[in-house]
């Protein structure tokens, strides 16, 4: 595997790591057809976890399938796969080698009140499985908070020493905020700089509003002029939130919508700077075919074709 200037850029940026967490990396940047451009889409398939089957796989029965989500991220020329333990375990023989693999190991549920998620796999488990990276979910705002943090500061110290790296879903939540304040710019700014600061060496966070949550942010955001006017300035803000960019960042892709939506969510996340999608039920909600298209038309608009 021959690594780009650009992905040795990126590498240099995470100036602790082992050579092993540094090969995986290279493994997730150099896959699919953006590998080694700096550039990502990855399919994450944990919504049946926090979702429910019916809610997840019904709009497209044969997504219920494990071995559908692993041969559409191959098949659409992805970076990654990233699932929870179980599906993972379901495909992990027949599709070795052919895609990097996250595995997610905490996981909440729709039946649940809580603003907390268990842990569900473990660093061995990723390792028996050939897994590239581990994946974990915090809730920057939640009563369970400093909780998930520490959880998350074991599980990365130990998925780096034995050469993993670190996914780490920063989704602000719970306590004080307000539904609105879930995606605001300052709070989403927040949670990628505290998912860069726990150790994070990818970062997955909602794509930013306009509005301003927390009244001491936005005297400073009005203070300084920060633009907040396009959806790419917002994402330029937060990877200058991501140690100034110094830190892989991707957008989530949200509650399925048109994909002109999707087409112009993947233009802002480009033209801000941004490394990428983390996409699913946009994708696994629909057909094969027009789920590839638009898998597609997103790697189109990354390697700026489109």
């Amino acid at each position: 595997m021959k690594i780009t200037r650009t992905v040795k850029q990126i590498l240099s940026w995470y100036e602790s790591d082992n050579p092993g967490t540094k090969a995986n990396l290279a493994r997730i940047l150099m896959t699919g057809k953006l590998g080694g451009t700096g550039k990502l889409v990855i399919l994450p398939v944990d919504q049946g976890f926090e979702h429910g089957p019916a809610r997840s796989f019904a709009p497209n029965p044969p997504a219920y399938d494990p071995h559908y989500h692993f041969q559409l991220a191959i098949d659409a020329g992805l970076n990654a796969f990233a699932t929870p333990l179980g599906m993972i375990e379901a495909g992990a023989a027949t599709f070795a080698g052919q895609i990097p693999l996250i595995m997610k190991v905490n996981s909440s549920n729709s039946l649940a009140s809580a603003k907390d998620q268990a842990i569900t796999g473990s660093v061995a488990d990723a390792l028996r499985l050939g897994c590239s990276a581990i994946g974990f979910t915090i809730y920057p705002g939640s009563e369970y908070c400093f909780e998930m943090m520490e959880e998350i500061r074991d599980l990365a110290e130990e998925a780096k020493s034995v050469g993993l790296a670190v996914v780490v879903w920063s989704y602000p939540r719970g306590g004080s905020l307000s539904k609105e304040g879930e995606t605001a710019m300052d709070i989403c700014a927040y949670a990628a700089h505290m998912a860069a600061l726990l150790g994070a060496h990818i970062i997955k966070v909602k794509l930013p509003t306009d509005f301003l949550e927390q009244p001491e942010a936005k005297k400073v955001y009005e203070k300084q002029g920060i633009d907040l006017s396009t959806q790419a300035a917002r994402v330029k803000h937060v990877m200058q939130s991501a140690f100034h960019g110094r830190r892989i960042v991707v957008f989530s892709g949200g509650a399925a919508k048109g994909a002109d939506s999707v087409f112009e969510d993947a233009r802002a996340i480009r033209d801000g700077g941004g490394n990428g999608s983390i996409i699913g039920r946009n994708t696994f909600q629909r057909p094969r075919e027009e789920a590839i298209a638009m898998l597609n038309s997103i790697i189109r608009i990354y390697q700026g074709k489109e």
